[in-house]
């Protein structure tokens, strides 16, 4: 519960100080892995924009099955509040996140929609032009009558594309 608090405070400061000029936006299609209970492939995209150190995304990520571990197929769509570093350093963009949204997981007949967060971070790495290559990490809280772990962890790698 204290965890859903935090995320909130943060995605409320976040909203009130991403009024103002908009900093830049990009777009990330991405491919990675998921654990919990088993290792599985995910996938997924996720739109933000940004101020020079706070920003916003919207993500939505699909995570495959394996029913020999009895681990569901994942769905989730989350609203995420970014702090990051003002300026790439070195040419890389490091970011802490934070979010909450909603999940369905599936297995079988079973399936499940409920309330979620995230914690994360990651770094944007600038390739050519503004192209980006994007490195992620995220744990993901889920709450309800879960159908696998209520814990499950992903690591991404992706093509990052800054708009403005």
């Amino acid at each position: 519960m204290r965890l859903q608090r935090v995320v909130a405070a943060v995605v409320f400061v976040g909203t009130l100080l991403g009024f103002g000029t908009l900093a830049c936006a990009d777009i990330t299609g991405f491919l990675g892995l998921a654990g919990g209970p088993s290792i599985r492939p995910a996938k997924g995209v996720a739109v933000g924009v940004g101020l020079v150190i706070v920003g916003f995304e919207f993500e939505y990520s699909d995570t495959g099955d394996d029913l020999s571990q009895g681990a569901p197929h994942i769905r989730t769509g989350m609203v995420n509040g970014l702090l990051q570093t003002p300026i790439a350093l070195g040419g890389m963009q490091f970011y802490a996140t934070a979010g909450a949204g909603i999940y369905n997981d599936e297995l079988g007949i079973l399936s499940e929609t409920n309330f979620a967060v995230n914690l994360g971070g990651g770094v944007k790495r600038k390739l050519i032009g503004p192209l980006r290559v994007r490195i992620d990490y995220r744990m993901f809280r889920f709450s309800g009558a879960v159908i696998g772990s209520d814990i499950v962890h992903r690591l991404y790698v992706g093509a990052n594309l800054k708009l403005f």
